[in-house]
């Protein structure tokens, strides 16, 4: 699986370096079958089995088509309302007409109380519906009573629906990262969700424009989730992404986020963190590296990565290593290497594409870990009007 993702990822990088689409191919039309006169047989026999009954050719289905197999109520066995639509978000440079497709899934529990918020951003080659069913994330949310958001990346702007999460320019990722904040704005005023209590998960390239998003935009989410992500800041190209993505970052990462933000005027940011140790398209060398980039921006370590606070926990199960990093009582840091697992999210829907039934029930874990962030009533009203 890793090897035809890394497949896909380069083809994509092939047409956004030669800055076309692959022009689409028409199957040349088969002549037609020359008619055959039956023979007029008066036997009673029954035909024989190896006769070939005539097939009529099958319609062309359209690629978009395929991607929308699975069941829109994502999670077949959610109870919920599942909403598909669109945000009008305001334009930026380079795109005049800024719609953005999402879903939002409401539990059965909505409307007694504000709601926490999840938002969950797809990786490549991945629709809203296959990650909300591949994750189970909206059984979850049955459970404990939470709404969750799938914003989707449009065709149109990647051939395989990857986010632009390595350029923060205006008209790629940092468009994505502020029409996606537009959303989410929009959303939890249109449905009163408690703005204290938003949530960010990210799979590979989802991953890493959560990244962006919980660097950019701190006062908007509580704590945030990485699944497969790439360190932050060191990629500022497709073919630099796929360096990354490869081998980690060549910079210490801690500088890397010191360049990025005043670390003192930061709020910090809760991460969960999750890797499968066997994966060979993102390397687990990331995980290590993200680890480090949000211990800087929670203040457990200073710039030259000692630790300055807090203490570590690590935990050996049988699923792999949990290492968990707590400052103040709270933990702000935790991150888990699942054995044997590949570029895939862990225990999800291993029927879906890039998720296994493997390791620990991520979304869980992720769960787990929010319920117990908030982020300050004064800081998330701030956001939500700024």
């Amino acid at each position: 699986m890793s090897k035809s993702l890394t497949k896909l990822w380069l083809r994509g990088l092939r047409r956004l370096v030669a800055g076309q689409v692959e022009p689409t191919r028409i199957p040349k039309p088969r002549p037609a079958a020359k008619p055959v006169r039956a023979k007029t047989v008066k036997s009673k026999l029954k035909p024989s089995a190896s006769a070939k009954p005539a097939v009529s050719p099958r319609p062309s289905v359209r690629p978009e088509m395929r991607e929308s197999r699975v069941r829109p109520r994502a999670s077949a066995w959610a109870r919920g309302k599942w909403n598909r639509s669109y945000h009008s978000a305001p334009p930026t440079a380079g795109r005049f007409v800024n719609h953005l497709s999402y879903a939002l899934y409401m539990p059965p529990k909505a409307g007694l109380g504000r709601m926490p918020l999840v938002v969950m951003l797809h990786g490549c080659k991945q629709t809203a519906d296959e990650f909300a069913q591949g994750t189970r994330m909206n059984l979850l949310a049955d459970k404990y009573g939470f709404a969750v958001l799938y914003p989707e990346q449009s065709k149109h702007d990647h051939p395989h629906r990857c986010w632009h999460w390595y350029d923060d320019s205006t008209g790629a990722g940092g468009g994505e990262a502020a029409a996606i904040v537009s959303l989410i704005k929009a959303v939890i005023a249109e449905h009163d969700f408690d703005a204290e209590r938003v949530y960010l998960a990210g799979m590979s390239a989802g991953a890493g424009l959560s990244a962006l998003l919980a660097v950019r935009y701190p006062q908007l989410f509580a704590a945030v989730g990485f699944h497969s992500g790439v360190v932050f800041g060191e990629a500022t190209s497709a073919i630099g992404a796929m360096d990354v993505m490869r081998r980690g970052s060549r910079t210490d990462p801690v500088a890397l986020i010191d360049a990025a933000v005043d670390v003192r005027d930061y709020p910090g940011m809760p991460a969960i963190i999750v890797h499968g140790e066997l994966d060979s398209v993102v390397t687990a060398q990331n995980a290590e590296q993200l680890t480090q980039q949000f211990l800087r921006l929670n203040g457990f370590i200073d710039a030259a990565g000692d630790r300055r606070a807090g203490e570590v926990r690590e935990e050996t199960v049988p699923d792999g290593v949990v290492r968990g990093y707590v400052k103040n009582g709270r933990r702000v840091v935790k991150t888990s290497i699942v054995r044997g697992l590949g570029h895939s999210w862990a225990g999800g829907d291993d029927t879906v594409a890039f998720h296994s039934s493997k390791g620990p029930d991520s979304a869980a874990v992720m769960w787990e870990f929010f319920k117990h962030q908030r982020r300050s009533s004064e800081a998330a009203r701030v956001a939500h009007v700024a």
